[in-house]
């Protein structure tokens, strides 16, 4: 890791709306610190059309995300479309429930305002790999693929053709239903080109997370089906799951239903800076 050092160009300060609305305290906080020890431009954006906006128009500030994993995600993504990730280094302070802020601590940053916003300013910068899907994605620490809901775990939907056709469809060659009720998957997982699972056998479960020592994800992969469960394991750069619709959560949004999906990583792709 290296010194974040100064801002050139000042801080521009993005105070994701959510995070406006449910804890005004700790936004105000982040904002003290943050423009007491540095040149901070403060927007307040009132939709995520507008945080996209402010984004753009950074100029040589440095990006810093007053919000929660969601508002993170949301940044790396607008910054990876537009090729931005290499400029400098994102900083986030976590403002949000407990349970919106598991990335966040899982990459490193404290969950306190005052904390987070010191190691904005006195920090460390950490590069970080990314996943990123073939629809443009973004992933920053973890992918999950659960088992589907079983069938009648939620309320019953109204009925039409397509949803009779496509529940046809799913009785014939859709996922299978537990002993414990849950639904599993008929995928097909590979791993760098090596099959992990197959639709011969129901997968229970596929998790996907970003290395530590960089340029490989871990691959975990729990099977099911004639009364013996398995995992398999491995480490690879490239990630393809299809098969049946699936449903799958990325860091803290759950995405789908897809029929197929491939990720590919991104060693050292972006910057955020931690405390030292």
């Amino acid at each position: 890791m290296s010194h974040a050092g100064a801002p050139v160009g000042g801080l521009l300060v993005l105070v994701d709306p959510v995070a406006r609305r449910l804890d005004g305290e700790s936004v105000r906080i982040a904002k003290d610190v943050l423009s007491a020890g540095a040149a901070a431009k403060i927007c307040l954006p009132d939709s995520q059309e507008e945080f996209a906006r402010a984004l753009a128009r950074r100029g040589h500030r440095r990006p810093v995300i007053v919000g929660d994993d969601r508002a993170l995600v949301r940044a790396v993504g607008l910054l990876h479309r537009e090729r931005g990730l290499a400029e400098g280094a994102l900083s986030l302070v976590p403002v949000g429930p407990a349970g919106s802020l598991g990335l966040a601590g899982a990459l490193g940053v404290p969950l306190s305002a005052v904390a987070a916003a010191r190691a904005v300013l006195e920090g460390s910068v950490r590069m970080c790999d990314l996943l990123v899907d073939d629809s443009d994605g973004v992933v920053l620490r973890s992918l999950r693929i659960p088992p589907l809901r079983a069938a009648g775990a939620g309320p019953p939907a109204r009925p039409s053709v397509w949803s009779a056709y496509r529940s046809l469809v799913r009785t014939l060659v859709g996922p299978v239903v537990g002993a414990g009720g849950a639904a599993r998957l008929r995928l097909r997982v590979e791993a760098d080109g090596v099959v992990l699972a197959d639709a011969d056998r129901p997968v229970e479960e596929v998790a996907v997370t970003t290395g530590e020592d960089g340029g490989l994800a871990e691959v975990v992969v729990r099977t099911g089906g004639g009364g013996a469960g398995s995992t398999v394991s491995a480490r690879a750069k490239t990630v393809s799951v299809s098969g049946t619709d699936f449903r799958y959560r990325a860091d803290a949004t759950m995405t789908g239903p897809v029929r197929r999906r491939t990720w590919t990583l991104h060693p050292s792709a972006w910057a955020l800076t931690v405390p030292r």
